[in-house]
């Protein structure tokens, strides 16, 4: 099934769980922001060797630098009949540019996945500690949560307006939560 999506949810909620099985029930491809500065990095090409001087100075890498990486990926022959964007867009901007970048043959959903605040911390502790992550201290990610939301409202307010988020709870198992987006992905498509 061809489909072009956005995946939103809070850290903790299991996005890069349901990003892989999602990609894989609808044979898309998944695409991280994340996997794609490591493989820029990796190649050491201009656009790694761009972000890296950005991320070892502790800054963002900057919203010009991202979108030329998810433009080329998106260019790939995989992604020509659908894709899922995890961490893509992070901002407005990156919103217009994701506009421009497809033209009319925009996304066609954004699933939103739903956690309660507390339950996430809980989840993100408990990792942190099976990881042995110290630096994952309950303020550290109450503080990401808080900028997640900051951040991510005014693009699921920006897509709600056209119409295309759907919300779904991201509590439960991995196989409750997956069945969820199915069944709303199959609302919302009309598929």
């Amino acid at each position: 099934m061809s489909v072009r999506l956005i995946l939103v949810g809070p850290p903790g909620a299991g996005k890069g769980t349901q990003a892989a099985g999602i990609a894989e029930r609808y044979g898309i491809p998944a695409i991280s922001t994340g996997d794609l500065f490591r493989a820029h990095a990796k190649a050491q090409d201009e656009l790694g060797r761009l972000a890296a001087s950005y991320s070892e100075k502790g800054e963002l890498v900057p919203d010009s630098v991202t979108n030329q990486m998810v433009e080329e990926r998106l260019g790939e022959a995989d992604a020509a009949a659908g894709f899922l964007l995890d961490g893509y867009p992070r901002n407005l901007d990156q919103v217009s540019a994701l506009d421009a970048m497809l033209g009319e043959k925009n996304v066609d959903v954004v699933v939103e996945l739903q956690a309660d605040d507390d339950v996430v911390v809980q989840r993100l502790l408990g990792r942190a500690q099976e990881q042995g992550r110290a630096d994952d201290t309950e303020e550290v990610i109450r503080h990401r949560i808080e900028v997640y939301h900051a951040t991510t409202k005014p693009i699921i307010d920006a897509y709600a307006g056209r119409g295309l988020v759907v919300s779904v709870n991201g509590l439960g198992t991995v196989e409750e939560v997956a069945a969820a987006i199915d069944d709303a992905l199959r609302d919302f498509l009309g598929r």
